[in-house]
C-alpha cells in the first residue's frame, strides 16, 4: 500500500471507503491523516470552526462496513441540522452556546452509514449569504485565491473538501448554497429535488420547500453514494417523493440519452454573463454534443425583481420565526446586539409581514415556479451558468451591510441562475467544467425535472470521464501538504 498521504490525495470518498472495506487501510489511519491536514490547513483557511478529534478517533476505532462511505472522514455544516453533542451556532452570536441534544434523521443516516465526523464547518449567519464571512467565526478563505469569496452558505464545507482536508462534506442549498461554493471551489454539488430528503424529526418544511440538504464532493460517485445514504422522506411529509427503484450509485453508471439539452447563455432579463462563465457553458455544451446529445439554445425569461422580492420576504418570515422559536432554547429574545445588521433587518421585515401578505407571497412563489418549469418543457435537461460572473472579492456580500434592500438585490443578482431552481423544487448539479484565466474554477449547472436526480448523475458521470477534474488542487494545498 502506498503512503497514506498519497492514498488520501488520489482517492475520492468511495475509493477510500473501498480500501477500508478491503482491509487495505483502516478508518483510524484515514482519520489521523485528515486531522493532520486540518491542523496544517485550517489555520490558513478557517473552513472548520469546531473540531472533536477525540470523538472522531473513537468512532473510527469501532466503525463497521455498512455503506460505500464507511470509515471515511467528513465534516458537518454548522447550519440547522442537529448532530447530537455538536454545537449548532448557525454562524450567529445568538446561537453560539447551543449544543444539539438529538440527531436529525439525515444526520442519523450518515452516522449509521459509518461516516466519521471531524467537526463543524463555517457558515454565514443563518445561511443568508452567498459567501462565508460571519462575525462570529470570521471569514473562510478561498483556497484558490484568498482575495475572492469562498461562496456560501456551504463555504466552509466546500473549502474543506477543495483543499483536501476531507473528501466529502455535509452541505445545504436554499438559493444556491451548495452549487455556488461548489462552482467557486471546483467541486461537484447536487441540489436534490424538493421532498427527496426529510428534515425530520425536528422540521417538516424549510423555506416553503426552497431549502434542501446533501453534500459537496470531488466526484460524481461520491455524491451518488451520499444521496443513497440520506435520501428518503418520512410518511405524511408535504413534498415526499418515492425513492427510485435502484440506488443512485447504479443510476450513475448508466449513460442517459440522447438527451435534449437546452443551453442558457444569458440572464433572464437578457443580460450578458462574463466571458469566463460564457466559456465554461460553451465548453460544457460542446462536451454534451460530443457525447451525442441534442444541444440547442434556451431562452429562460422571468422577472428578477419578482423572484428577489418573493424569495427575500419568505426568507424574512422564516428568519423571524426561527429567532422567535429560538428564545426558549437560548434563554432570551434576540436583540440587535445578538446578530449582524442584515439578519436584524431580516427579522424586522419578517415581523412586519402579515399572515395574508405571507399567503400572497407563497402563492407568488408557486406561480413563479410553475412558469419557470413551463419554459423548460421542450427539453430534458437545462445547462446554465451557476453565477453570472466569476467569484467577486471578499467583503462584497458582508452581512454588516446597513441597507437590506441593497444587500438583497446583490444577493438576488448573484443567485439569478440558482435560486429559481430552489423555488421550482427541481434537482440541479454543479460540475467544475471551466476555469478563469487565473486558474480558479468556474462551474456550470445542469437542471432536470423534479425527481430525476438519476438523469443528472448519469450525465454528470459521462462529463466527468470526458473532462476529468479530480487532479486539480489549489496552490495552498500543494504548498502546505506537498
Amino acid at each position: 500500500m502506498a503512503d497514506i498521504k498519497d492514498v488520501f490525495d488520489a482517492k475520492d470518498a468511495v475509493g477510500l471507503g473501498a480500501l477500508v472495506a478491503a482491509g487495505e487501510v483502516t478508518s483510524s489511519e484515514l482519520v489521523d491523516e485528515a486531522i493532520r491536514r486540518v491542523e496544517l490547513l485550517n489555520p490558513r483557511l478557517n473552513a472548520l470552526t469546531y473540531v472533536d478529534f477525540d470523538r472522531a478517533r473513537a468512532a473510527a476505532a469501532t466503525v463497521g462496513t455498512t455503506s460505500a462511505l464507511s470509515g471515511v472522514p467528513f465534516v458537518m455544516k454548522d447550519l440547522a441540522v442537529e448532530w447530537a453533542g455538536y454545537p449548532v451556532t448557525n454562524g450567529s452570536r445568538y446561537w453560539k452556546d447551543h449544543v444539539a441534544t438529538g440527531n436529525w434523521t439525515l444526520a442519523q443516516r450518515a452516522l449509521d452509514a459509518g461516516l466519521i465526523p471531524l467537526g463543524k464547518s463555517n457558515v454565514p449567519e443563518g445561511g443568508w449569504a452567498g459567501t462565508t464571512e460571519p462575525a462570529l467565526h470570521g471569514p473562510t478563505v478561498n483556497p484558490w485565491d484568498p482575495s475572492l469569496i469562498p461562496g456560501g452558505s456551504s463555504g466552509g464545507s466546500s473549502v474543506a473538501v477543495a483543499s483536501r482536508m476531507v473528501p466529502i462534506a455535509d452541505a445545504s442549498d436554499g438559493g444556491g448554497s451548495i452549487r455556488i461554493p461548489a462552482s467557486i471551489n471546483g467541486l461537484v454539488g447536487l441540489k436534490p429535488s424538493r421532498g427527496r430528503i426529510t428534515f425530520g424529526p425536528m422540521l417538516t418544511d424549510f423555506w416553503c420547500g426552497g431549502a434542501v440538504f446533501l453534500c459537496v464532493s470531488r466526484s460524481v460517485r461520491d455524491t451518488a453514494a451520499y444521496l443513497d445514504i440520506v435520501a428518503g422522506a418520512e410518511p405524511g411529509e408535504p413534498y415526499a417523493l418515492d425513492l427510485p427503484g435502484e440506488p443512485y450509485a447504479a443510476a450513475r453508471t448508466r449513460a442517459p440519452g440522447p438527451l435534449r439539452i437546452g443551453v442558457v447563455t444569458q440572464g433572464p432579463d437578457g443580460g450578458a454573463v462574463s466571458d469566463d462563465v460564457a466559456a465554461a457553458v460553451a465548453q460544457a455544451a460542446g462536451l454534451c454534443r460530443d457525447l451525442g446529445h441534442h444541444v440547442d439554445g434556451l431562452d429562460l425569461r422571468f422577472a428578477i425583481e419578482l423572484m428577489g422580492h418573493v424569495f427575500c420576504r419568505i426568507g424574512a418570515v422564516a428568519a423571524a420565526a426561527s429567532y422567535a422559536f429560538g428564545a426558549a432554547t437560548v434563554g432570551h429574545e434576540v436583540t440587535e446586539d445578538d446578530v449582524e445588521p442584515v439578519t436584524w433587518a431580516m427579522i424586522q421585515l419578517g415581523r412586519s409581514i402579515t399572515g395574508p401578505e405571507h399567503y400572497v407571497d407563497v402563492e407568488l412563489l408557486r406561480g413563479f415556479a410553475r412558469d419557470y418549469v413551463r419554459q423548460q418543457q421542450a427539453v430534458d435537461v437545462v445547462l446554465a451558468p451557476v453565477l453570472p460572473e466569476s467569484a467577486p472579492e471578499i467583503g462584497f456580500l458582508d452581512m454588516r451591510h446597513q441597507d437590506l434592500t441593497t444587500y438583497n438585490d446583490l444577493m438576488t443578482r448573484g443567485a439569478v441562475f440558482t435560486a429559481p431552481v430552489n423555488l421550482s423544487g427541481q434537482p440541479a448539479i454543479t460540475l467544475p467544467i471551466g476555469r478563469t484565466a487565473e486558474g480558479s474554477p468556474v462551474g456550470v449547472q445542469f437542471i432536470a425535472p423534479i425527481g430525476r436526480e438519476d438523469v443528472l448523475l448519469g450525465l454528470a458521470r459521462t462529463l466527468e470521464e470526458a473532462a476529468p477534474w479530480s487532479d486539480r488542487r489549489p496552490s495552498v494545498t500543494r504548498d502546505v501538504l506537498g
